[in-house]
């Protein structure tokens, strides 16, 4: 009776014990690995644009920093000394700053950049983003010729102002809404346009030197504006379809979603990590 007596007391503990392994307790998962993001702007701005953007991706316990390109924002490099080569060692010099690879996202001209940047530290970057942005092939620019085929009304073309010297260009202040900020607020238009700079030309002409076996080993992602007068759609899938992407994000913006969606594409970045 005494040997029953404990079966009894001890059934339920037994029972408890099966049930629970059967049916385990859910376990809390852990919150994702904080990521780092580089972001690096586009022609005539500068990492005042991404100001709506990096509070809302540091929530997440990630690492954000927003380069100024030489001659851009804050950083009074002359314009004489603006080059390509002169964007890529700046974003070069933050990819060797981090502890470890990186997000590193381009707007527009920014793609050039990042692109030429991904050749020299491959190990650095975990993915490259390319948000409305020129994707060149190794020799290409963002002069190449074949663009202007998907780019038939040219709205940056025909609101450009060349400087005196021809070494460098503004946007007329009439066509700044149309080429950039079509579906963002009065208020951000005007705080842009106090914000841009003189872009010198020498980017946009100088071709990338790229390679299969370092630029092509980073994987990348392309957010395509469908409302974009910039780079128009057409364009961009030209590009990413020339050049391939594992991942293509379409947003029905204009060329700058940082100021008319920041929410969503901050949604669209936290997805590639």
């Amino acid at each position: 009776m005494k040997r029953l007596h404990t079966l009894l007391v001890l059934f339920p503990v037994i029972l408890i014990a099966l049930i629970g392994c059967s049916h385990p307790v859910p376990v809390s998962q852990p919150a994702a690995v904080p990521v780092t993001y580089v972001l690096v702007h586009g022609a005539w701005h500068g990492a005042w644009c991404w100001d709506k953007v990096v509070p809302l991706l540091e929530k997440n316990g990630n690492t954000v920093v927003a380069v100024d390109l030489p001659g851009h924002g804050k950083d009074k490099t002359p314009l004489a000394q603006v080059t390509l080569k002169a964007y890529v060692d700046r974003v070069l010099q933050v990819l060797d700053a981090q502890p470890g690879p990186v997000v590193l996202v381009g707007h527009s001209m920014g793609g050039i950049v990042i692109t030429q940047a991904a050749e020299s530290r491959p190990e650095k970057i975990s993915t490259l983003v390319y948000l409305a942005a020129t994707l060149p092939r190794n020799g290409e620019s963002a002069n190449t010729p074949a663009y202007a085929e998907y780019d038939p009304g040219q709205v940056i073309n025909s609101n450009v102002v060349l400087s005196a010297d021809k070494r460098s260009c503004t946007i007329r202040d009439e066509g700044i809404k149309e080429c950039f900020y079509g579906d963002c607020s009065d208020a951000d238009i005007e705080r842009a346009k106090s914000l841009l700079v003189p872009q010198s030309l020498l980017p946009f002409i100088t071709p990338v030197r790229t390679t299969t076996e370092k630029f092509g080993s980073v994987p990348r992602v392309y957010i395509a504006t469908l409302r974009d007068k910039a780079i128009p759609p057409a364009l961009q899938e030209y590009m990413y379809t020339n050049l391939p992407c594992k991942k293509v994000i379409s947003m029905d913006t204009c060329h700058s979603p940082f100021f008319s969606q920041p929410e969503e594409l901050v949604r669209n970045l936290l997805s590639v990590q």
